[in-house]
């Protein structure tokens, strides 16, 4: 019941928080030896993605903002699929397309399978996600809250 808790008002409005890799790495690991210590914790990682994806299905709109990439990328990109592809994009991430990575491929190879729809327009920043995505955020609402758009038009 901690107000400065991100978990704490996704509780409070009633939206779920899914870890698809949850038993990936050091947890996974700890999850396996509390198993034994306390057998009965299950964890419906099956359940999280039915979700995930159901969630993206029945969305009038949806959005990513993927900072970084590999794993959570892939996820969130494959929901949008089941509605054939996401409205908004923006990837953020250091990775390059040379090597083949997930997290390196570029917005336009999301679209070519359907989870960027080809009526969008996403965007791939090229940077630190930690020191990329603060500014992004920040500008937008300094943009807003000295209605520099209003002056503009």
């Amino acid at each position: 019941n901690n107000p400065e808790s991100v978990y704490y008002w996704a509780w409070k409005n009633n939206i779920p928080v899914l870890s698809p890799a949850l038993t990936d790495g050091s947890i996974g690991d700890m999850l396996y030896f509390h198993s034994f210590k306390k057998p009965g914790l299950i964890l419906d990682i099956v359940g999280d993605i039915r979700l995930m994806n159901s969630c993206a299905q029945v969305a009038h709109n949806t959005g990513m903002v993927i900072l970084g990439g590999g794993l959570v990328k892939h996820h969130i990109c494959n929901a949008n699929l089941m509605r054939n592809g996401a409205d908004f994009s923006v990837f953020i991430n250091t990775a390059q397309e040379y090597d083949g990575s997930d997290a390196g491929a570029r917005p336009d190879e999301a679209v070519s399978w359907g989870k960027i729809k080809k009526t969008a327009t996403p965007v791939k920043i090229y940077g630190e996600a930690s020191i990329m995505f603060p500014l992004l955020v920040a500008e937008t609402f300094a943009r807003e809250f000295h209605g520099l758009d209003k002056e503009q038009k």
